[in-house]
């Protein structure tokens, strides 16, 4: 019996990636599987059934179940339309693993309104639309599990791209908001932040040497290494786990820390703009975090 045996599971942008990975492992392991693919290029542009039918076909081929949905995670009546379909195919739905993304980077001072709002609505109102729609059934049966893709481009921080980073650590929040919400219902709600080459990180930059051979180990990192921990997040076996950020890179796996006070400072007749300058600011400085990129954190070769 797989770890997904009897269980259905949406897996949204599953037509390329992480998420064929994703969706191939879950029907390995004996899960029914929504596909999710508008099939649109790395911006968000055009659509196309081929990708997310292609995934479809080949966990057929391998004596596994599988239905393709085509529509956006953007659009609120499609996402519920996509738990219908897991419902009327499957006969239920017991996990959503929030996939699907787009990239429109621009160094912030020249990023338009569309190439913010348009990332914003396929990553962060994308997850909330997938996951809001599957909350009912959740909740009516008491159990299930949501799984979304964060990044450290809004962990830790990226140059060029204020509106991917925003969404994903926006997504941070919502997960752990969900988890808060629903833990009472036996819902759990976990992020990962995958480092994978895929095709929405095929257009960094590779103009020097240094920049050639920090893509040359991204691409060591195949969009497979990221299935496992998706797989078991969306299983029984996790039943106590919620609330947690992690990350997969090549054959590790972390547990990210979470924003909570480093530092305090306090005065009984309270601050003022001046006293702030002169004794709160230096009390704090030695603490403050520091402005780095993922790169700058993660700066041993993946293993």
């Amino acid at each position: 019996m797989g770890m997904m045996e009897d269980k259905v599971v949406i897996v949204t942008g599953g037509g390329r990636g992480i998420g064929r990975g994703i969706a191939m492992m879950m029907a390995e392991h004996g899960a029914k599987v929504v596909v999710n693919d508008l099939g649109g290029g790395a911006d968000g542009e055009g659509q196309d059934k081929g990708p997310g039918q292609e995934v479809v076909d080949a966990i057929r081929e391998k004596g596994g179940e599988a239905v393709l949905n085509d529509e956006s995670v953007a659009d609120w009546g499609a996402a519920q339309r996509m738990v219908e379909q897991a419902k009327d195919n499957f006969g239920g739905l017991h996990a959503v693993v929030n996939n699907a993304g787009i990239l429109r980077d621009r160094i912030f001072h020249k990023m338009s309104e569309e190439e913010f709002d348009a990332v914003v609505a396929v990553h962060l109102k994308g997850c909330f639309n997938v996951s809001r729609a599957a909350a009912e059934t959740f909740r009516n049966q008491s159990g299930g599990a949501f799984v979304h893709m964060t990044s450290t481009s809004g962990l830790v921080g990226n140059f060029g791209q204020v509106n991917y980073g925003a969404a994903k650590l926006g997504i941070a929040g919502l997960s752990k908001c969900i988890a808060l919400d629903m833990s009472r219902y036996r819902v759990r709600s976990n992020c990962i932040s995958p480092f994978a080459w895929s095709r929405l990180i095929g257009t960094i930059p590779t103009n020097t040497p240094e920049e050639k051979a920090r893509v040359e180990k991204i691409q060591q990192m195949t969009p497979e290494k990221i299935a496992p921990l998706a797989v078991y997040l969306c299983s029984d076996q996790s039943q106590d786990v919620t609330g947690q950020i992690f990350g997969v890179r090549f054959n590790e796996i972390f547990l990210f820390s979470q924003p909570r006070p480093v530092r305090s400072v306090q005065r009984t007749e309270g601050w003022t703009p001046e006293s702030i300058a002169e004794h709160a600011m230096p009390a704090m400085e030695p603490s403050f975090a520091e402005l780095v990129r993922s790169g700058d954190v993660f700066t041993w070769d993946p293993v």
